[in-house]
């Protein structure tokens, strides 16, 4: 059944939140109740949270966590590789690309899988990704299940363009959808913005929100039909990097580690990427602006820094361990520019941060767990990342990568 105006009435106040009905009375019946819709979805529970930041995510003593690092990958390749791809002929690994984000910041409209990197032909980057995960499908003869996580901004665009294009190759059956949790966004007290007169201001609930979105969107059950035992997650700008890679499931398996985390050696000590090392004794990721200077300056026992290996997004998550983790994440609240409605009704696009959005994050699922192996890969091979249109981390940076990689453009 449908949440009733009273019932939302009674949700609203029980939040301090009723100010989200004042334009109620001017929408027409569908606006109405696709308001209501949202207000029930919403979890307003979180949104306190804001008054003591300062107590949510407390830092633990933070301590170096050793990577396998190429020499001793390469050393034990072979029988890595063998248990990987046993591991995927048994049906037993599936990947979950992240694909929720727009292609805001590359000038586009569309969500961010659709940009068109080619440059004699098209080559856009749902392609690519379909095109690495492909290579492993045909090597070790088996379909691997690819969920694809969307977010209600992009959920229609995304699912009818890989409609269109005949999913790149990939057998549609072997692919499922689901939709990102979306949080509320609030001015600097907790009250939830409206963005239009009948929908509340949201975002998506951060990159550790995929597995909960993944439950409620009914797909556990998919993966326990199946006998899928591990997830690789992987982010969708990061057009090089390998998806299911039998050599990095054998080593996480083999090491009996709940999680694997793809690094690379940071190119700078101040190069902006999270660092894998241990938070009170668990496995973590220190993120680049909470290095201090004594951690940038460690050393590991080979005379590196200890603190060298940067995450791509790029996880091997074992499913029973996030199935067996008692409570949910803590939350993150991040100061963000919120385009909302001015006390008139007018729209405004804040030049300066105006509120917080509310997120969980992957580091605090990792964190959850005993175990992470992080398996070093190339960083020349495995990470373009695609965040600009030009200079660091660009379109211009990924095509030359790929070039070099052998992908004709």
């Amino acid at each position: 059944m449908a949440m009733t105006l009273e019932q939302a009435k009674g949700k609203l106040a029980a939040y301090g939140q009723e100010h989200v009905l004042k334009y109620f009375d001017e929408l027409a019946p569908q606006e109405k109740q696709t308001l209501l819709d949202q207000i029930e979805a919403t979890d307003m529970s979180i949104l306190d949270a804001c008054m003591h930041r300062e107590d949510l995510v407390q830092k633990g003593a933070i301590t170096p966590l050793a990577a396998m690092q190429l020499e001793e990958i390469e050393a034990g390749r072979a029988s890595f590789e063998a248990a990987g791809i046993e591991t995927i002929k048994e049906g037993k690994i599936g990947a979950v690309l992240l694909a929720g984000g727009m292609g805001t910041r590359l000038g586009s409209d569309d969500p961010k899988g659709m940009y068109d990197i080619g440059k004699t032909r098209k080559l856009y980057i749902f392609e690519c990704l379909v095109n690495n995960l492909l290579e492993v499908v045909h090597r070790t003869d088996t379909w691997i299940h690819l969920f694809i996580m969307t977010s209600d901004k992009n959920h229609r665009s995304t699912t009818s363009f890989l409609k269109e294009h005949d999913y790149f190759g990939y057998r549609e059956e072997y692919i499922h959808f689901f939709q990102q949790e979306m949080a509320a966004a609030t001015d600097y007290n907790g009250k939830i913005y409206l963005e239009e007169k009948g929908k509340l201001s949201t975002s998506p609930n951060g990159n550790g929100g995929w597995f909960v979105s993944m439950k409620n969107a009914g797909l556990l059950k998919v993966l326990h039909e199946k006998g899928i035992e591990w997830l690789n997650i992987f982010a969708v700008d990061n057009v090089l990097q390998r998806i299911a890679d039998p050599c990095f499931i054998g080593a996480t398996i083999s090491k009996n580690c709940a999680v694997g985390a793809k690094v690379v050696r940071k190119n700078a000590p101040d190069e902006k990427v999270g660092v894998m090392c241990l938070e009170d004794g668990r496995p973590s990721i220190v993120e680049y602006y909470e290095l201090t200077e004594e951690m940038r300056d460690a050393k590991d026992p080979n005379g590196d820094p200890a603190y060298y290996f940067g995450v791509i997004l790029n996880y091997l998550f074992r499913v029973a361990d996030l199935e067996n983790v008692p409570g949910g994440l803590p939350l993150h609240i991040v100061e963000k520019k919120i385009p909302c409605l001015d006390e008139q009704g007018n729209p405004v696009k804040p030049e300066e941060p105006n509120g917080y959005k509310y997120e969980n994050l992957v580091l605090d699922m990792i964190h959850q767990l005993d175990t992470c192996l992080p398996f070093e890969v190339v960083r020349e091979k495995e990470f373009a990342p695609i965040k600009n249109r030009t200079g660091v981390d660009s379109v211009e940076s990924a095509r030359a990568l790929l070039e070099r990689n052998g992908v004709a453009l």
